[in-house]
């Protein structure tokens, strides 16, 4: 008993509206059905958990993440209510817990895609947690980033113990190379898939790909073979983050982001944590959030040290001009961007770049380019020639069957030519990207659209661009032509 009060469970009991016995009833009836009809809670217990911080024994305490995921409509873990079984407390406290102790983030990864995958069986949107900010990330995860990863005690038969949360999903056993191989392979395929027509359609099945990889971890495997599954499970983290992103499920995606983080750096690439990392720095840039982006981008450079390639550092520096236009420096913007292009041409093709980097070639360098520009062209209208320039590069040079990334592309070059005056090239571009939209899960095409179908409004009484307006009003889904939601982005 700590006496001190779980303000993380209380905070989160106040949302529900549930009264102490109430509660105590909920859980009683939870356990019951889930086999432990002995289970006799009381509103005594329930206020010694909330007021003193008493920490309920199994299987409470996933019993009650069960409950509060059920009743807010987004993932609730064991962590997120303060529920951390003794052991488990890092050295200093941090943000949730951040970052976990060695062997905890096979059991954090299985116990938070469960109840993701509890919310997707009940058709909850599973939104509606706040996002930490940039500087509170950087902060709790700076030295354990760039400190060396522990070492593990010598592989043997049996699965790690630390906690029931991580074994209850899934009867750990012993795998070998051909199954890391096809889990590899069914990366690719869902990493192309994403691409192709954005993460809404697949989503849930990574998520149940990464939740059946974190019972794998929790057998002990020879190192070469358990290197490997961490890297299969930073790989799907990372996708599962992108595509929760790409349907506006902003604070799930930011987990996920931050386990991809942990579970690269327990198999020693620092590098695929850094750009982890990134993409939560991306994503605080399309919330409108750029300063927390730049937090993040400097724990994510800091934390690839010397082992990163050039076209890693390069993708680095178009996410961090990126923010920086946002906040109207174009100085710094084009700096960025020289950097970037300097480091991948610097890039030797002898050395080839790890899975997760291949997806971002030439045509991407200059798609970034072209958003950095875009963006900025809000602060300094004369940045839309440079936008236009580097998007119609990026559409020459696409190939392959990367449509989102196409449809991005086209939706940039419209709204720099709306921004330079040139409304014939943007309506032609316009009609291009939604002619392709509809095929397309990503929340975030339509996002951008709606910013473009916002510089239309000038040009609202001219004939061709009255009957754009007019095509997107009547596409345009019921979320996307909705309000921004307090705190978004003037351009995502």
């Amino acid at each position: 008993m700590s006496r001190r009060s779980n303000t993380r469970l209380a905070d989160l009991f106040r949302l529900t509206g549930w009264s102490k016995g109430e509660l105590a009833r909920l859980v009683n009836r939870q356990a019951a059905a889930q086999g432990h009809p002995q289970l006799a809670t009381d509103t005594s217990r329930v206020r010694r958990w909330i007021d003193v911080g008493e920490t309920p024994r199994d299987p409470v305490p996933e019993v009650l993440a069960t409950l509060f995921t059920e009743r807010l409509g987004r993932v609730v873990t064991t962590e997120d209510l303060g529920l951390r079984r003794p052991g488990h407390a890092g050295n200093r406290p941090s943000l949730h817990g951040l970052p976990w102790p060695p062997r905890r983030t096979a059991a954090v990864l299985t116990e938070f895609t469960g109840m993701d995958l509890m919310l997707n069986r009940r058709g909850m949107v599973g939104a509606g947690a706040a996002l930490a900010a940039g500087s509170a990330l950087s902060d709790a995860m700076h030295d354990w980033l760039r400190a060396a990863p522990a070492r593990h005690a010598a592989p043997d038969d049996s699965t790690s113990s630390d906690d029931p949360a991580g074994l209850d999903r899934y009867e750990a056993a012993p795998i070998g190379s051909e199954e890391i191989e096809a889990l590899e392979h069914s990366v690719e395929i869902f990493r192309a898939w994403d691409a192709s027509r954005g993460g809404g359609l697949q989503r849930k099945a990574v998520v149940g790909q990464l939740n059946e990889v974190g019972g794998m971890l929790a057998y002990r495997h020879p190192p070469h073979l358990q290197r490997r599954l961490w890297g299969v499970a930073a790989n799907l983290a990372v996708l599962a983050g992108w595509m929760s992103h790409d349907v506006g499920m902003e604070p799930t995606a930011q987990k996920y982001f931050v386990i991809a983080a942990h579970a690269a750096r327990e198999g020693g690439d620092r590098p695929r944590a850094g750009e982890a990392l990134s993409r939560a720095a991306r994503q605080m840039v399309h919330l409108g959030r750029p300063d927390d982006a730049l937090d993040l981008m400097q724990l994510a450079r800091s934390g690839m040290g010397e082992e990163a390639l050039p076209r890693t550092r390069a993708m680095l520096c178009t996410i961090e001009a990126w923010a920086q236009a946002s906040m109207g420096h174009g100085q710094a913007m084009r700096r960025l961007l020289g950097e970037a292009e300097e480091l991948f041409v610097s890039d030797r093709a002898e050395v080839p770049p790890p899975s997760w980097m291949q997806m971002f070639d030439e045509a991407d360098l200059h798609g970034m380019q072209a958003l950095a520009y875009r963006t900025l062209a809000e602060h300094d209208p004369s940045a839309a020639r440079s936008a236009g320039r580097h998007a119609r590069r990026a559409l020459a040079l696409r190939v392959d069957e990367r449509q989102r990334s196409r449809i991005f592309d086209q939706i940039t070059l419209a709204s720099a030519c709306f921004i330079a005056d040139d409304p014939d090239q943007a309506d032609r571009y316009a009609r291009l990207a939604l002619a392709a939209i509809g095929e397309n899960s990503s929340h975030r095409t339509w996002d951008r659209l709606r910013e473009m179908y916002r510089l239309t409004g000038i040009y609202a009484e001219y004939p061709g661009i009255a009957d754009l307006r007019e095509q997107i009003e009547q596409a345009m889904p019921a979320r996307a032509s909705a309000a921004a939601p307090p705190g978004a982005a003037r351009l995502v």
